[in-house]
């Protein structure tokens, strides 16, 4: 990454593990995770106080759906990057998470240089060679 000021990313997901893993890859990247949650409640108020880059959202949580959050993202914040975490790669999925406006997908289990490069994609990053 550049010198210039690092990418500020939240990452929601109800499981923990996938949350600290996702850190740790974020991190060792470059990014600072600048806040976390385990549910699509309060994830616009958290946006606007800390102003991300981008946010990587489960689409499966209990409560909200990530997809209904992700609607909520687009409509407040129209500029905010917006990843989907999802293990279905299948069409439907991807059709679904596209319509409703995510810069992409992350699947699970991670790949961290597959992680790297869509969260690098989605906020218009050069990768390293």
């Amino acid at each position: 990454m550049t010198k210039s000021r690092k990418k500020k990313i939240v990452v929601v997901d109800d499981n923990e593990i996938i949350r600290i893993s996702l850190r740790a890859i974020l991190r060792q990247a470059g990014f600072e995770v600048v806040g976390e949650a385990r549910d699509g409640e309060g994830v616009a108020e958290m946006v606007e106080k800390l102003a991300p880059d981008l946010v990587c959202l489960d689409v499966m949580m209990p409560g909200r759906s990530g997809l209904e959050v992700l609607a909520e993202l687009r409509d407040r914040f129209p500029t905010l990057k917006v990843l989907m975490i999802t293990a279905m790669s299948d069409r439907n999925t991807v059709v679904e998470v596209v319509g409703h406006g995510a810069a992409g997908m992350v699947l699970k289990p991670f790949n961290a240089a597959r992680v790297i490069e869509t969260v690098s994609r989605a906020l218009g990053l050069r990768m390293p060679a």
